[in-house]
């Protein structure tokens, strides 16, 4: 992954990681796969029972404070967003060993999340197996360009593409139009009965609990309790999606080119973050291990970068970092890196000069 044009505010991965080909680390990793029961249940509680106890709080402290009812739902987004956590672990079949068992549980975090899980399950394994082909954009990923098609892009399709990276369109506004309503509908899976059983069940759900809270305690409840908390989540889980693919230096191949496990681990970044923020995002920062083996519990990850050293040092990214990355837009396949939008007009000057 070393690379001519890295800089300062990439991920790098150390000479030793490259001494084993990404396809040979699908052994060693298949030693750490097995889920817990004990653990996986212990994890399980320690996340929706203080989400519960910050719901009943927060809902008895609206005769106390406005203010103090909208803190604690801030607070509660951080524990729905390792419910979703927990819920993409059990779509990966990584949770509990029977796969009944965690996918049950996956569609009722679903209602939690506002997520279809057979939906997003689908379209997650999609990701999966197409990240990183430039052949096979399009479903589960974030919308991303090659310098040559915005080049030879018209006008209008330059702006409509300028405005969905902005960051108020994929941070601001983004995440609450995902799942309020773009979750509302098994977009991009119409055609199968199963997808729409789905989406509609989670819908009915969802709108039987916001039912049965308008009831009993009004509007309030959900306008400073459920959005303020959903949206949060939502936000945070959007922003830690897009860090773990959108670097300088990540991975990017023609379909005749690409390759599985190269994109897996390349095309993934490892997102380093103090140990709290580890916890509440469910270690999904790991995420070239993930990629590498979707099958190992969240809780193990941390286990595979203890034992190996190349893969605790690969594709290393900060928050200060991250933050730098998220100015970067378009895929130059010639240079093969990332490229802010002002960088690739220099680039387009460079291709214009005569040679």
């Amino acid at each position: 992954m070393k690379n001519r044009h890295m800089s300062e505010h990439s991920p790098t991965t150390p000479p030793q990681a490259e001494t084993r080909a990404a396809r040979d680390w699908v052994k060693i990793l298949a030693e750490y796969r097995e889920p817990s029961s004990w653990r996986s249940s212990f994890e399980l509680a320690a996340t929706i029972g203080p989400f519960l106890l910050i719901w009943i709080l927060a809902w008895l402290s609206l005769s106390v404070s406005n203010w103090l009812t909208f803190g604690l739902s801030l607070l509660n987004a951080a524990f729905l967003l390792r419910l979703f956590a927990i819920q993409h672990d059990c779509g990966h079949g990584a949770f509990f060993k029977n796969r009944t068992l965690s996918d049950w549980l996956g569609r009722a975090l679903g209602v939690l999340t506002l997520t279809p899980y057979d939906v997003w399950q689908r379209t997650h394994s999609i990701h999966h197996s197409s990240s990183g082909n430039l052949g096979r954009r399009g479903m589960g990923d974030v919308h991303t360009m090659t310098l040559a098609e915005y080049r030879e892009a018209g006008t209008v399709e330059r702006l409509i593409y300028r405005l969905y990276r902005h960051p108020i369109i994929l941070f601001g506004l983004g995440p609450g139009y995902l799942f309020f309503l773009q979750n509302r509908i098994p977009l991009g899976l119409m055609n199968n009965l199963r997808y729409w059983i789905s989406a509609m069940g989670t819908n009915l759900v969802i709108l039987a609990a916001l039912a049965a809270i308008l009831y009993f305690g009004g509007l309030m409840p959900i306008l400073l309790i459920f959005v303020p908390s959903t949206l949060l989540a939502a936000t945070a889980g959007v922003w830690l999606f897009y860090v773990q693919h959108q670097f300088e230096t990540t991975h990017w191949e023609n379909d005749e080119d690409w390759q599985l496990h190269e994109a897996a681990l390349h095309g993934s970044s490892h997102y380093v973050m103090p140990s709290i923020l580890q916890w509440l995002s469910a270690n999904i920062g790991v995420h070239h291990v993930h990629h590498l083996y979707s099958r190992i519990p969240f809780y193990r990850l941390p286990e595979v970068l203890r034992d190996h050293s190349d893969l605790a040092e690969g594709n290393r990214m900060t928050i200060r970092e991250s933050l730098a990355n998220a100015r970067l837009h378009l895929w130059d396949e010639e240079g093969r890196r990332l490229l802010s939008f002002s960088q690739a007009r220099a680039r387009f000057k460079e291709l214009a000069k005569p040679t």
